[in-house]
Formats: structure tokens, sequence, C-alpha cells
């Protein structure tokens, strides 16, 4: 591997992560149709943690210690808030709201990042998200109504935005333990620990509901949406986001979350044959323009790679 590509090589794993997200939003929405939202969320989750254990326990990795398990549940807690938020939010929302109001985990996560883990918002990373956003929301606006993403349904939006801040919760509160642990470690672990949460959630929400889960269809359709929410945009994608942060800081993993909106909207051209709209060449080059501005900067005071994880 040459210096060159060695040196944007990181990038490969949260730019994955942000393609497998791309099409998470109408997956979601169509299994919404069949599955509550917290009850498919839980099957999304349990489905991730299961595949992601099958994969710790075939490198005969030995199970966290008791002392570690805390940093796990902590972590936990983050992906289901996030989790049970965002499929609410998004059954309450409609595609322009769920698209536009995601780019603002990156916000987010530079906040936290920066609060928390001291992460320098030099004018380069801020300069590159901006670019970023603006090209992301270029993106958008040719494909959906900005003037709609207030409108209606604010229960819809607040809880989308608080899905967004969780992430970046998940995300800053977990480079302490991807650092020590790995991604591999610190994803199974932590959607294991979120498991049992968003189980107690969904058997709230099928209570509420009336609904038992032998009601529940099981079908091709149902059975398709829950194998990619759980092994493609939970398992893999999880995995590959936290496998950026042994690379670079919280703030610089967050700017490739500007590509998942994008993303959707190519799948969804290709796939259903949806116009990709005027601003679609413009805005995705002002976003990977802002992505290669950030990404430029590797060095922060969040604090450097061991340089010895493997997974």
């Amino acid at each position: 591997m040459t210096a060159g590509v060695g040196r944007y090589a990181f990038a490969a794993a949260p730019l994955a992560a942000a393609a497998l997200w791309g099409g998470m939003y109408v997956v979601s929405k169509w299994g919404f149709a069949m599955i509550p939202p917290v009850t498919l969320g839980f099957l999304r989750v349990g489905l991730g943690a299961g595949t992601l254990a099958l994969v710790v326990t075939s490198r005969g990795e030995s199970p966290p210690s008791r002392g570690e398990w805390p940093t796990f549940v902590g972590l936990g807690g983050w992906v289901t808030l996030t989790v049970a938020a965002q499929f609410l939010g998004t059954e309450l929302t409609n595609a322009s709201q769920g698209s536009l109001l995601t780019v603002s985990t990156p916000v987010f996560t530079v906040i936290l990042g920066a609060a928390v883990l001291g992460e320098r918002v030099t004018a380069r990373k801020a300069s590159g998200m901006a670019l970023a956003g603006v090209g992301t929301a270029v993106v958008l606006a040719g494909r959906h109504d900005p003037a709609s993403v207030a409108a209606d349904n604010l229960l819809g939006v607040g809880l989308l935005l608080v899905a967004s801040a969780a992430w970046a919760g998940y995300t800053v509160w977990g480079l302490g333990a991807v650092r020590r642990h790995g991604a591999l470690r610190a994803a199974t672990y932590s959607s294991l620990a979120a498991t049992p949460l968003l189980g107690l959630l969904a058997a709230g929400e099928l209570w509420y509901l009336g609904r038992s889960p032998a009601t529940l269809p099981v079908t091709a359709e149902s059975t398709l949406a829950v194998l990619y929410l759980g092994v493609a945009s939970t398992a893999a994608a999880w995995y590959l986001w936290y496998k950026g942060l042994e690379y670079v800081s919280a703030g610089t993993v967050a700017v490739f979350f500007f590509a998942q909106p994008v993303v959707g909207v190519t799948l969804g051209a290709a796939v259903l044959g949806e116009s990709l709209g005027p601003g679609f060449l413009a805005g995705g080059g002002l976003m990977a323009a802002g992505i290669w501005v950030v990404s430029r900067e590797r060095a922060e005071p969040g604090g450097e790679p061991s340089g010895d994880r493997t997974d």
C-alpha cells in the first residue's frame, strides 16, 4: 500500500457504514407496515448483536470482565435511546424530514467531541464540515421540500433530533472503548447490552398496542427487512463506524455521516428509478470535497490509536 493510499485508508470503513445506512430509512419505513417500530428496532439490534457475537466467538476471544461491562452497558444505553427514538421518529415523519434531519448527527458529534474529549475544532475541520453539510443539503433540496421539515409532526422531528444526538453520544463515549478493546468487541458488547433494554421497550409497545409476538407476520418481506436492518445496517455498519474510530477522532469520523442521505438518494435512483434532481452532481461534489478536507486532518488531541488493534 502506498503512503498516499494508506493515509486515507481509514475512510473506507465509515464510508462503507454510511453506504449501508443509506437504504435504512426506506427499509425501516417498509418494515413498519408489518412490525411496530420499537419492536422492529429490538429485532434489528438483537439480530445484529447475535451476528457480531458469533464473529467474536469464532475468533476465540474471551468475554468482557466484570469491570469492563459498565462501559459496554453505558454504550448500550446510547444504542437503546438512538434506535427507539430513530424508529419512532421515522414512523412519524416523512422522507424529507428523515433525510434532512439525519445530517445533524455530525454537528452533535463535533460539539460533543470538543466538550467531552477536548478535540480541537480547527478551521480545516469546521470548513470541511460546513462544505459537506451544504453539499448534502443541496442534494436533498433537489429531492425533498426543506420547508416541510417542521410541518405538523413536531414530535417526530424532535425524536429524530434526539436520535441524532444519541448516536453522537455513542460515537464520542465509544472512542475510549474502541481504543482499549477494538471496534469489533466494542460494537458487539454494546449491542448485546442494548438488546434486553430494547426488549423491555418492545414488550411495552406490544402491550400498549394490544398485540402479542405471535401476531407479528413472518413473511419473506418481513424477514428480508429484519435481515437487512440487523446484519447490514447494524452488525456490519456499527462495526465499520467504530473501526474508523481506531484511527481518527470522533469529529473526523463524523463527517462521513453526511454521505448517508446522499447514498440513499443514489440508491433510490439506481434501484427505484427516481430522479436525482438538478443539484445532485453539484451537491455531491461539495460533500465529497468537504469530506476530503476533514479526512486530511488525521492527528487530533482526542488520542492517537495504539496501532495494535487487528479486528
